[in-house]
């Protein structure tokens, strides 16, 4: 069984973080990746290195992943992924990138601007919770 619940910004240490994610929009879509060995869509994001602060984490992942050079980033929520007697902790982050650079080379092979989440998601069990709540965040912010 799978679980996903959503916590304060400051509920999880920062030693604790394994991922960020980053939703993500630019000219009023989502951006979604494509890994280069996988055919599925996910939302930009990926695992905190050893001793680096989260936030540092998502702006590392966005740029890495989108080629973002100019964006505004903001932290929506910790987030905590519950499997099996398993759990992982993220925080979750909403980005709008202004401007986009060439797509670095490295684990992405492609990225795309999306009207509303697509069928085939990587991660179809956890991305449209992340998604949903970064909507919630964004309408209540009235943006």
């Amino acid at each position: 069984m799978l679980r996903v619940g959503f916590f304060e910004i400051g509920h999880v240490p920062n030693n604790q973080y394994r991922y960020a994610v980053i939703v993500t929009r630019s000219c009023g879509k989502w951006v979604l990746v494509r890994h280069k060995n996988r055919a599925t869509w996910e939302v930009p994001g990926g695992r905190r290195e050893s001793g680096e602060l989260v936030d540092t984490t998502a702006r590392r992942e966005l740029a890495e992943e989108t080629g973002a050079v100019q964006f505004s980033i903001t932290p929506v929520c910790d987030y905590q992924v519950a499997t099996n007697g398993d759990e992982t902790f993220g925080r979750l982050y909403f980005a709008e990138v202004i401007r986009m650079g060439p797509l670095p080379d490295l684990e992405i092979g492609e990225t795309r601007l999306f009207d509303s989440l697509p069928a085939d998601l990587t991660y179809p069990a956890i991305q449209p919770y992340l998604v949903h709540r970064v909507s919630e965040f964004l309408r209540a912010a009235g943006t």
